[in-house]
């Protein structure tokens, strides 16, 4: 505990994600109202195209790309005419493909972290893994754009790894129309491309895991990290020179990431302290959820603020629900799968828990908040 003056950070100061107006929610509405499908209208300052793809990068967030422009040169060229967008909170892959899927806020889909509390059992639930299994449709039962889209007559196509098929988060997230399953990088540009030629009006996502899972790995101030930035460069190059007329393409992702090291981890499953009255830790290192046993949230609440509060947002579940993190609004199915506590990274600094998350907790790039590294994701445009 802290015995000199300090000041906590105000979870209504954090910088909560722009929804609404420029958040990953609202690149498919605004791409499907271009389109012509009815119940959409634009937010992005986006000029309408009959063919449009949506290339997602796993981890490709806005600020890396600017820190490493050798080694993304026509990325960085795309950069002047492109914008950052924000990924939403927690900024995390299955909340983000959520939001990109729905065109909907967390709040909204419900898809609000890595794990989070299933409310009827009251166990832990990775949403990437979607394990233990819960039905996929009564946890996120709206449409997705991709599935309005293709109601609308727009051919709608979806191109990523065959693993990816039939999964609960790809069924919630992403299905509608075609699923075309493709194992190489190159493989799924050439198919993305050719879709769009193939149809007068066309929606495609395309999508690449390789870049987050080297940044998990190795780090993103790392030669591996940056050799697959490249990879990842050349891909986007062999999608837009393949580009039919009439089309558009957007180069996005779902969060950034920073590397935080071993001095700047605190350890939830060594700390006594943390850990009182915790029942459940949700979330991923940089943003938590909390879920206290009955009785004992507003101790674990003023626990964790006095720990943490100068280095982390640390919000009661009605703070960042007020504040926005979230969403304009939270559905009630969701409230409860949000933690009693939230707490999001300001500084460089991790909660890990080394016993119950072991792989988790050795990945040296993390995300999940609100800061620009891992919030800001790009939204940069080729014209076919």
């Amino acid at each position: 505990m802290h015995d000199d003056v300090y000041e906590l950070l105000d979870p209504a100061d954090a910088p909560a994600p722009r929804y609404g107006s420029a958040a990953l929610s609202d690149l498919l509405p605004t791409l499907a109202a271009g389109l012509g499908v009815p119940g959409f209208h634009g937010t992005l300052p986006l000029e309408p195209a009959d063919r449009v793809c949506v290339f997602l990068v796993d981890g490709l967030g806005w600020e890396l790309i600017r820190a490493n422009p050798d080694w993304a040169p026509f990325l960085t060229s795309l950069m002047p005419g492109g914008t950052p967008i924000t990924a939403g909170f927690p900024s995390t892959t299955a909340t983000s493909l959520a939001s990109v899927g729905t065109g909907l806020p967390p709040g909204r889909h419900g898809l609000v972290g890595y794990t989070v509390r299933i409310p009827e059992n009251g166990r832990l639930m990775n949403q990437l893994r979607w394990n233990p299994p819960v039905d996929p449709h009564a946890w996120q039962p709206y449409p997705t754009v991709f599935e309005q889209a293709h109601l609308a007559g727009v051919a709608t196509a979806q191109v990523s790894s065959p693993l990816f098929a039939s999964t609960p988060l790809t069924r919630v997230a992403l299905s509608g129309g075609t699923f075309l399953g493709r194992t190489t990088a190159e493989e799924r540009m050439d198919r993305a491309a050719a879709w769009l030629a193939e149809h007068d009006r066309a929606l495609v996502y395309t999508y690449l895991s390789e870049l987050d899972a080297a940044g998990h790995r190795f780090g993103v101030d790392s030669d591996e990290w940056r050799l697959t930035l490249s990879l990842v460069d050349r891909m986007a190059r062999r999608l837009a020179e393949q580009l039919p007329p009439r089309s558009a393409l957007y180069v996005t992702a779902d969060h950034g990431m920073i590397d935080i090291a071993p001095e700047n981890r605190i350890d939830f499953d060594e700390d006594w302290e943390l850990s009182a009255g915790v029942a459940l830790l949700g979330g991923e290192g940089r943003a938590r959820h909390v879920y206290a046993h009955p009785g004992a949230a507003g101790d674990v609440y003023a626990v964790w603020s006095e720990v943490l509060g100068e280095q982390m947002w640390v919000a009661t579940r009605e703070q960042a629900v007020a504040a926005g993190w979230f969403g304009p609004e939270v559905d009630e199915r969701v409230l409860p799968r949000i933690g009693d506590v939230v707490a999001a990274a300001r500084d460089d600094v991790a909660i890990v828990a080394t016993r119950s998350e072991p792989g988790e907790s050795q990945m040296i790039g993390l995300h999940g908040s609100m800061t620009p590294v891992e919030q800001l994701v790009p939204l940069l445009e080729v014209r076919g």
